[in-house]
């Protein structure tokens, strides 16, 4: 199993639209994509199935993506 996935990418595009239409900051985002790694370390679906390696990349692209978003929020300027 590789580090990063198809889900990789529904990560990244999750937490680019949050960050970009949404006004959550970086604490939640945090609280948010971490709770959600360890929920998949029980949870009993193939899915969550994942490598330690791929839980780090997963949050790794989580905070690109959120990061991201924000870069590009629609507020920024304003």
């Amino acid at each position: 199993m590789n580090a990063v996935n198809h889900y990789s990418a529904f990560h990244f595009i999750f937490w680019f639209l949050t960050a970009r239409y949404s006004k959550i900051g970086w604490l939640l985002f945090l609280i948010l994509s971490m709770s959600w790694e360890l929920l998949e370390l029980v949870l009993p679906f193939n899915f969550a199935a994942e490598t330690i390696q791929n839980k780090i990349a997963d949050i790794i692209v989580n905070i690109l993506g959120y990061g991201s978003g924000l870069f590009f929020n629609e507020n920024n300027g304003k």
